[in-house]
C-alpha cells in the first residue's frame, strides 16, 4: 500500500468517525417541542380544507423580539424586510408569518395584526400601537385544487388564536400544506409532498436556538449528516429518487429550467439570547448555510428562499454570534430534513415515507 493510498485511507477513515459524531449530536436537535422550545415563542397553524394550503404563526410574548432576515432566492414576496435592516428603525417586531397562496397569501399577516391590535401588542405610537408582523410566502397556487382559494386576514387571525407554546405540529400542516420538492425540470409531475419541519438544539448552559421552516423548493432535500437524498425529483417510474445533484451534471432538455412558480423555502430561526439587531441579522445569514446544506440546489432564480431570525432575550446567560449562528444552520438544516420526513401523500404525490427514504435516525 502506497503512502498516497493510506493517506487516503485514513482521510476516509477520519471523516467517517467525524459523520457518526455529528449523527449522534444531531439525534437530539428535535426535541419535543422544536422551536417553543425557544423561550417566549408560539406557534400555531391553520390549513385550508378547501385546498392544502394555509399559513403558520409565530407570536412573540411581551414587548416583542429583535429581528432580523436574509433573503436570497431570486422570486421573493415579502413583507416588512426592509424594517429589519439594521440600519432602519424599530427594535422588536410582533410576529411573523409564513404562508401559502404566493402574493395572495401576504394578506394573512393582516389578520395576526388585527389578533394582536385587539390585545394592543406592538409599536407604540399615537395614542396607539401598530404591530410589526413580517411575512413571506411560498408559491402553492393551484395545489390539489382551485387556485383562488388561498389563505386570507381570516387565516392568519384563526392561526393566531390557535398558537401555543406546546410542540410543534409537523408536515401538511399551516404554510406546508401544499408544500411540494423536486421541481427542478419537470414541474410538479415527477415532484413530491413536504410540509413544514421544526428542531431546535439545547445546550447545557441554557442556550437555545430552533428553527422552523415551510419546504416548498425547486431542489431535493438532503440528510447533511449523511449526504442521502430524503425527498426530490423522482424518475420517470416515479419510484426512485433521480437526485437533482446528477441532473445538474448531464445535458438538460430544451425548456427545462424551472419557471418562478410552485416553488420557495421560508424559514425562521429563534434563539433566547440577547442580541442586538446587526447580530441577529447575521445569524440570520449565517442560518441561511442551513439552508443550502439541506436543499440542492437552493436559491434558484425560482424560489423565493427567505430565512427571518428572531432573538428572545429570555435567557440572560452570554454566547457568541458565531456559536449561535452555526447552532441556527443546524437547527434549520435539521427542520429541512424534518419538513420531508413528517410529511405525507397529498395531491397525488408520494412523501418520503411513502418511497422508503426515511433516514434511520428518524424511524
Amino acid at each position: 500500500m502506497t503512502w498516497k493510498l493510506v493517506a487516503v485511507v485514513v482521510t476516509l477513515a477520519t471523516a467517517a468517525t467525524v459523520s457518526t459524531q455529528v449523527q449522534s449530536t444531531v439525534k437530539p436537535m428535535a426535541p419535543e417541542k422544536g422551536l417553543t422550545q425557544v423561550g417566549g415563542l408560539r406557534v400555531g397553524h391553520h390549513t385550508l380544507t378547501e385546498r392544502p394550503t394555509g399559513c403558520t404563526v409565530v407570536l412573540v410574548e411581551g414587548a416583542g423580539a429583535v429581528g432580523g432576515v436574509s433573503q436570497r432566492g431570486a422570486a421573493p414576496g415579502t413583507r416588512e424586510t426592509d424594517l429589519l435592516d439594521p440600519l432602519n428603525m424599530v427594535e422588536r417586531i410582533n410576529a411573523i408569518v409564513l404562508t401559502g397562496g404566493s402574493a395572495y397569501g401576504l394578506d394573512a399577516a393582516q389578520g395576526v395584526v388585527r389578533y394582536l391590535e385587539e390585545r394592543k401588542i406592538g409599536y407604540s405610537i399615537a395614542g396607539t400601537v401598530v404591530p410589526i408582523v413580517p411575512a413571506a410566502v411560498l408559491m402553492d397556487l393551484g395545489f390539489g385544487g382551485n387556485s383562488t382559494i388561498r389563505p386570507t386576514a381570516d387565516c392568519g387571525y384563526r392561526a393566531a388564536t390557535t398558537a401555543s407554546s406546546g410542540p410543534v405540529e409537523e408536515g401538511n400542516v399551516g404554510a406546508g400544506a401544499g408544500a411540494t420538492v423536486g421541481k427542478l425540470r419537470s414541474g410538479r409531475e415527477r415532484a413530491m409532498k413536504a410540509g413544514i419541519g421544526s428542531a431546535s438544539i439545547s445546550l447545557s448552559n441554557g442556550l437555545v436556538v430552533g428553527a422552523i421552516v415551510a419546504v416548498n423548493a425547486v431542489g431535493d432535500v438532503i440528510d447533511p449528516t449523511t449526504g442521502a437524498l430524503v425527498a426530490g425529483i423522482r424518475t420517470e417510474d416515479g419510484k426512485r429518487l433521480a437526485d437533482a445533484r446528477v441532473l445538474l451534471r448531464s445535458p438538460a432538455p430544451a425548456m427545462s429550467a424551472p419557471q418562478p412558480g410552485a416553488n420557495t423555502t421560508i424559514a425562521i430561526v429563534a434563539t433566547n439570547a440577547r442580541l442586538t439587531k446587526s447580530q441577529i441579522s447575521r445569524v440570520a445569514l449565517m442560518a441561511d448555510d442551513g439552508l443550502a446544506r439541506a436543499v440542492a440546489p437552493s436559491h434558484t432564480v425560482a424560489d423565493g428562499d427567505t430565512v427571518f431570525s428572531l432573538a428572545t432575550a429570555t435567557w440572560t446567560g452570554e454566547a457568541d454570534v458565531t456559536t449561535i449562528g452555526a447552532l441556527a444552520a443546524d437547527a434549520l438544516s435539521e427542520a429541512i430534513v424534518r419538513a420531508a420526513v413528517q410529511a405525507t401523500s397529498s395531491g397525488g404525490l408520494p412523501a418520503a415515507r411513502d418511497l422508503g427514504t426515511v433516514p434511520p435516525r428518524f424511524k
